[in-house]
């Protein structure tokens, strides 16, 4: 599986522990009172452009029952807008509406600013090494369950 050495489910349950913690608080001062998917996929289409609803899916590793209900969803909301892929009948792309351009911005202000706040109270060496490690926290999204 991998050519590092392995570490133990017990050695990274407090990662998991802390992250869940810290993007619930995110989440909580970003006010935009949506789910963790909704918000996710808002987010996704935000900075991969627009897509079709299967790489959607694919993207936010859910399936494609539960991809339909949150496009459904969000288009309700008129924060993604759906339309028919002119190529294929079948197909599906969506895309950001201005509204959810503008319901993400206003989060990640609120959400930016909150934590600002919290990382100001670590000392200046471990507001650099918190910094430092966000690479290799993003490259952990990149990996393929």
């Amino acid at each position: 599986m991998s050519r590092f050495a392995t570490i133990s489910p017990t050695e990274v349950a407090p990662l998991r522990l802390v992250t869940f913690r810290l993007a619930r608080r995110l989440r909580k001062h970003a006010g935009t009172g949506l789910s963790l998917s909704q918000q996710s996929a808002l987010t996704t289409l935000e900075r991969r452009g627009p897509m079709r609803v299967g790489q959607l899916a694919e993207r936010e590793q859910i399936s494609k029952a539960s991809v339909t209900r949150l496009v459904a969803r969000l288009e309700e909301l008129g924060l993604i807008e759906r339309r028919q892929d002119q190529s294929d009948g079948r197909s599906w792309w969506v895309e950001l509406t201005d509204r959810g351009s503008e319901l993400l911005a206003s989060s990640s202000r609120l959400a930016d600013s909150y934590l600002a706040q919290q990382v100001a109270v670590l000392a200046p060496d471990d507001q650099r090494r918190l910094l430092d490690a966000l690479p290799l926290l993003e490259r952990l999204l990149d990996v393929k369950a």
